[in-house]
């Protein structure tokens, strides 16, 4: 009677393969128990806000020492949770539509003043002495008069 040699290559090789198996099988129970649920396409505007005020009060908590701040931060926490999977789609649909209305303006405004930072590397930017229109001018090309599109002003800036 031979006996057969214990191989470890194969040996590892086949308990890789099951561990990929279990592992897509946690993924597939995962995906069966997300369907139907809200947070199944990912976060949205809310639950990041949510999520990222949580994180930073998490953070704040650790210096302040004050569990209000702590408990606030696990609340918003559990209620990002709950939003993200929760299977009432339409109520949740309709207080991210609340918060986009309500936050409209300050995100805009945070748009608008990115977008002016990034230009100013490039580009001055003057409002008009005669109707306060807003101008963009080139860096670096010395003294130039520049005429408001909007009046017809004529004024003389540095670039």
């Amino acid at each position: 009677m031979k006996r057969k040699k214990w191989n470890y290559r194969l040996y590892k090789a086949e308990k890789v393969r099951q561990d990929e198996n279990e592992v897509m099988n946690v993924k597939e129970k995962f995906m069966r128990f997300m369907q139907g649920r809200y947070g199944v396409y990912g976060p949205d505007l809310l639950n990041r806000f949510l999520m990222g005020m949580a994180m930073a009060l998490m953070i704040l908590s650790l210096f302040v020492r004050r569990d209000v701040v702590y408990w606030t931060a696990f609340a918003l926490l559990a209620y990002a949770y709950f939003r993200m999977f929760s299977k009432s789609y339409s109520k949740r649909y309709a207080e991210n539509q609340a918060f986009v209305k309500h936050t409209a303006k300050l995100r805009g405004y945070i748009g608008i003043q990115k977008n002016m930072m990034r230009q100013r590397k490039t580009h001055h930017i003057y409002k008009c002495p005669g109707c306060g229109q807003k101008i963009r001018i080139p860096r670096g090309k010395g003294k130039i008069a520049v005429r408001c599109p909007k009046c017809g002003a004529e004024f003389i800036k540095k670039s």
